[in-house]
Parts: structure tokens; sequence; C-alpha cells
């Protein structure tokens, strides 16, 4: 039996898009008549036959529309401090796609050592995800954000801050503190999810929020939760993040 072949095809348009379309007709040979399972993107999934093939050109004819159950509930929107690596970022927006979630910003926030990012980049790392996990629904890609801007957006559901200072330093900056107490006054971001309410967590630099930030956060109705004990990488807890949004929320 073949394998099931995934493309992604946003528009729908009876061609493919040319990287796509490249990748089937050069690397994987399809030709006239083959079969292929199309996605948009937008929670349908389309087997497809393939109608003309050429060098950089590949025309379809829709057999069947297949509409997807949504996998997971509620909106479950990340957004997060690039690192100064690209590699860890573009390892975080693979792994999460592959367990699912809906939105993804990033913050350019006081302490970022990152302020730039090629979406472009991140965009077809998502759609790679996408096909290889057969996902129905791509995540929104949103570029970089300013912290106070994003902050004062008005958004639905439940807002999360996670940051790894205790209460009584928001107020008043003091030396670093033992591991073992970073949870002192911070709930369980897991604890505190709401199955099918629409959530959004803030994941910091490597550096952390800064108190003013944290601040902010909170005077919009973010609260304070905590990932566990272990002092995660920015990348690590961004991961950590999704995959408690997704096991709450899975179906």
């Amino acid at each position: 039996m073949k394998e099931e072949r995934f493309f992604y095809d946003p528009l729908m348009s009876g061609e493919l898009p040319q990287e796509e379309a490249h990748h089937a007709v050069k690397v994987l040979r399809l030709g006239v008549g083959d079969e292929m399972w199309l996605m948009d993107g937008k929670g349908t999934f389309y087997r497809a036959i393939i109608t003309a093939a050429t060098g950089h050109r590949c025309l379809y004819r829709i057999e069947e529309t297949l509409p997807q159950e949504p996998a997971w509930q509620g909106h479950l929107h990340l957004a997060m401090a690039p690192t100064k690596l690209m590699d860890r970022v573009e390892w975080f927006a693979e792994k999460a796609t592959e367990i699912g979630f809906d939105e993804l910003t990033f913050l350019d926030c006081q302490f970022s050592e990152r302020r730039v990012v090629k979406e472009e980049r991140i965009d077809k790392i998502l759609i790679s995800a996408l096909k290889q996990s057969r996902k129905a629904c791509k995540p929104i890609l949103n570029g970089m954000t300013r912290f106070r801007d994003f902050i004062r957006q008005e958004r639905e559901g439940d807002k999360f801050i996670c940051h790894c200072y205790l209460s009584e330093e928001l107020r008043v900056k003091s030396e670093e503190l033992q591991i073992d107490k970073s949870l002192e006054g911070k709930p369980s971001l897991f604890t505190s999810l709401r199955p099918g309410v629409p959530s959004t967590v803030l994941i910091g630099p490597e550096g952390d929020f800064s108190i003013d930030e944290v601040k902010l956060a909170m005077e919009h109705g973010y609260r304070a939760v905590s990932l566990g004990r272990s002092r995660l990488r920015t990348e690590t807890a961004a991961l950590v993040a999704v995959h408690m949004m997704q096991l709450k929320n899975a179906l």
C-alpha cells in the first residue's frame, strides 16, 4: 500500500504552490493519475488526483472533501521571546506544531537577546510540521511584537505569565533565590488552565521578564504561574507550556 502524501495548499486553487509542486513532481516522482492528499491549514483535508505534472507545476482535481473535527478545545496562544540562537526557536516551532496549538507570537522584551525573526523561515517550519503530524489547522504566526503593545491588546479567556520571581521580588529587587523556593506563591500553569477556555501564555527571554514587565502584565489581567521546580531554557519552557495547554484541552 502506498504511503499517503500530504501537501499544503492554503488557496485550494487546483494547482500546488511552486515549492509543494517541486516536491511532488521532482522529489516524489508523482505523475498524472496519482492520488495525493491536501490540507488547507484551515481545518479540512482533501483527496485529489493529479491532472498535469511538469517540472514546476502540479495541477490537481479534488475528489473528496473531508472536514476535520477539532483535536482540542479552546484557542491555545503561546507568546515567547525568541532565543539568541534561531535553531532553538525553530526546534520549538516544529515540536509545538506537532503537539498542537493555535497561535504563536514573538515578544520583544527588555532583556531579549534577539529582536528580529525571519517569519518566512518559521512559517516553512510550521507547514512542514503540520504535514508531518497531519494536523488540519496551521498555527497563526505573528511577527515580533513589543511586550507592552502585546500586553495592552484585548484577549479572550485566561492569560498567564511564567516568570521566576517570588511575589516579594516584584516589589523589591533582591539577590538570586534558590531553585527550591521558586514556586512560592505561584500556582501551576497546568492546574490553572481551564478546559475549553482560550488561553494565552507568556514565556520570557533567558534573562526572564523584567520586574516592570511582570507588574505591567499583572496589571492587565495576566496571572503569574509556574511550570515546575526545574529552571528551564526559554524554548523548553515554551514547549512545556504548549504541552500543558494541549493536555488540559485534549478532547
